[in-house]
């Protein structure tokens, strides 16, 4: 597991889980502890008194589901209804936003039903927040539906239970049995960019400089002692919100040792990583705090700010000064 500038080593990924193993999250598309299985006046359909044999659907035509982006739907699902396998209709396109990737870190407003109910079971609109999540964090169903959908679409999606909660057992807390098709209606409110996106700014004399090739900075350091202090430059202003002191970032980064110039680590070349801002290094939570998404910052961290003492893995030698070169993509609210 690649490690990151962080404290102590951090796992890759978010604590959330969405929809795994009946597991419940406030931040997630999972049935929050207030939310009843009952209680909906987003569907006209009523449960059935007595299991019925659907045969599964071939496409999402007899959902209907009317709403305005960004605006809790409303929605119709012929109850009991059935799904033959994960299926997922664009509602309304953005063909210029950014796509959804494999494992992306997405912020989504959603509402979730029952397709042998038509009852909703849980949303984000009712509470006021998107939530955020790793797609490899979701049951197979989700993931499938959301890849590689667009920021600003809406999506509908319907998965069998094989891509539910069947491996669980069901949900009973959300009256999800053993083969339910679960349905979803999604807004896609934020995807992580693939490098920065903002105005250039003209960084101040005496920092180590930084080039770009093909979207990899290389970040060369002058032969000369560090600066004693912590230093932040912007070299891109995102255009993008502002990174909380709690939040959890998906960001690229490269970091160099200043006595050498080596490479200590970097993401560029493979995939971005996801960590509390709060599990980083303290020179890396006070640079990145209130940095825009979209901007690439410059970071001198002094031996105070980084490893006092040194660290085993990896290497770094007691009171060496670090570099960085971050690019934020993405954030979410902690």
């Amino acid at each position: 597991m690649r490690s990151t500038p962080a404290k102590l080593l951090i796992g890759s990924g978010l604590a959330a889980a969405l929809l795994l193993a009946g597991g419940c999250s406030k931040d997630s598309p999972t049935p929050a502890s207030s939310a009843s299985p009952s209680a909906t006046a987003s569907t006209s359909a009523s449960p059935s008194a007595s299991p019925v044999k659907v045969t599964p659907s071939t496409n999402l035509d007899k959902i209907i589901v009317s709403g305005d982006y960004g605006k809790e739907p409303k929605v119709v699902i012929p109850a009991p209804w059935k799904i033959d396998k994960t299926r997922a209709k664009v509602l309304k396109a953005n063909d210029g936003g950014a796509k959804i990737a494999s494992g992306d870190t997405v912020e989504v407003d959603y509402a979730g039903f029952n397709a042998r109910t038509g009852k909703k079971f849980d949303d984000s609109y009712t509470r006021g927040t998107p939530a955020s999540f790793s797609l490899d964090q979701v049951v197979p169903g989700f993931k499938k539906g959301l890849e590689g959908q667009r920021q600003g679409s809406r999506v509908l999606i319907a998965m069998p239970g094989t891509d539910g909660y069947d491996a669980a057992g069901g949900n009973p807390n959300i009256d999800v049995q053993v083969g339910d098709t679960l349905v979803f209606v999604v807004d896609v409110v934020g995807v992580p960019l693939s490098g920065p996106e903002g105005t250039p700014v003209t960084p101040k004399a005496g920092l180590p400089t930084v080039t770009d090739n093909d979207g990899t900075p290389q970040l060369t350091i002058p032969k000369s002692d560090p600066p004693a202090d912590l230093q932040i430059q912007p070299l891109i202003k995102g255009y993008g919100k502002k990174v909380g002191a709690t939040d959890t970032i998906t960001f690229d980064y490269v970091w160099k040792t200043w006595s050498d110039g080596k490479v200590v680590e970097q993401t560029y070349g493979s995939k971005p990583a996801n960590s509390p801002l709060s599990d980083l290094l303290p020179g890396l939570v006070t640079g990145l705090t209130g940095q825009s998404v979209g901007s690439r910052v410059l970071i001198v961290v002094p031996p105070a700010q980084g490893y006092p003492d040194g660290n085993s893995s990896p290497k770094i030698d007691k009171n060496e000064t670090l570099v960085f070169i971050v690019d934020l993509l993405f954030t979410q609210s902690g």
